[in-house]
């Protein structure tokens, strides 16, 4: 009798559903996008997927949750952080990733990987909208454009316009003035690409660069988000065919690689060693983090490659035991 494993990602704005045959290959896959943290979207992403598998929950060996909503989602045999769900994922799609730019609704993400498909490193900015997906609904907004047509709007631009805040907050009053002033919107939604990849360039450098690049997220849809962080950290991105499903499918094959016939004692060891080390950098980084009022929103910084004022969670090295590549 075939077996089957599932992985839920449950997000900020969207539920992602991933189910796998016992030899690991993807049945089935959905994505849902309904609003924060929806139950409503859980529901019909986990069913959206047995049905296009032809399957039942019953069918399901394993179910594996990640994301925001992890703890949410119902019948699960245990969670996992998304910061280890990503890498086993990008892992699979892309063999031999070593960093992994993840930018999703409502956070953004860089996960260093080592060569078993496991976190080396991470840093992670949950607590400022900047660059994130809500970030470039804004921008759609104040352009009076749809969010498919902001990337396309940027690859057109052609002067560097001076931005002086990525607030999601305040960012529409700035783009309004701009408009006021004349600006064209190609050039402003080119402009406001561009800074948001010197602010991604931030978190890139607390944990060092490395080859392969992987860029995964809703916002990896987004080709103008793409090219320009590739265009500033001077490396190639790669994208996968199907970037926002990535910590799903590493929720699915963590269920398979822990309850399958090729889980080993030795490798599940590891993982829970590394998984128990992520997880205590999220509490220790959250409990000192800025708020908004801290934000000073000056990109002056950010083109050097810091990130003055913005929240960040890291792994702070120090509690996985890594040293800094060359």
């Amino acid at each position: 009798m075939s077996q089957y494993f599932m992985g839920v990602d449950l997000g900020s704005t969207t539920a992602k559903t991933v189910i796998l045959d016992g030899g690991g290959s993807v049945v089935a896959a959905r994505i849902v996008q309904m609003g924060a943290v929806s139950r409503e979207g859980l529901r019909r992403s986990v069913e959206g997927a047995l049905e296009a598998a032809g399957l039942s929950m019953p069918d399901i060996a394993y179910t594996i949750g990640t994301g925001y909503g992890r703890r949410l989602v119902p019948g699960v045999g245990r969670t996992f952080t998304e910061i280890t769900c990503h890498a086993r994922g990008v892992s699979a799609i892309c063999p031999g990733v070593r960093l992994v730019i993840d930018i999703g609704g409502q956070d953004s993400k860089v996960i260093a990987v080592d060569d078993r498909g496991l976190v080396d490193d991470f840093a992670m900015n949950d607590r400022c909208a900047s660059g994130t997906g809500r970030f470039y609904e804004v921008l759609a907004r104040a352009l009076e454009c749809e969010m498919s047509q902001i990337g396309d709007l940027a690859m057109k631009g052609t002067r560097d316009l001076e931005v002086s805040s990525l607030c999601a907050t305040f960012a529409e009053t700035e783009i309004i003035s701009l408009l006021a002033e004349g600006a064209s919107r190609e050039d402003i939604a080119a402009s406001v690409h561009r800074a948001v990849a010197h602010r991604v360039l931030g978190l890139v450098a607390l944990v060092g660069v490395r080859e392969p690049i992987v860029m995964t997220g809703g916002v990896a849809n987004n080709r103008a988000a793409v090219h320009f962080l590739a265009k500033a950290l001077d490396r190639p991105l790669q994208v996968p065919p199907d970037p926002q499903i990535t910590g799903a499918l590493g929720a699915a094959l963590l269920a398979l690689d822990t309850t399958g016939a090729r889980a080993t004692q030795g490798d599940l060891s590891m993982l829970e060693k590394v998984e128990r080390e992520v997880e205590s950098a999220f509490v220790p980084a959250n409990r000192f983090m800025p708020t908004c009022a801290t934000c000073s929103g000056d990109l002056d910084d950010e083109k050097n490659g810091s990130l003055r004022g913005m929240p960040i969670r890291s792994s702070g090295r120090a509690s996985l035991g890594l040293t800094k590549p060359g």
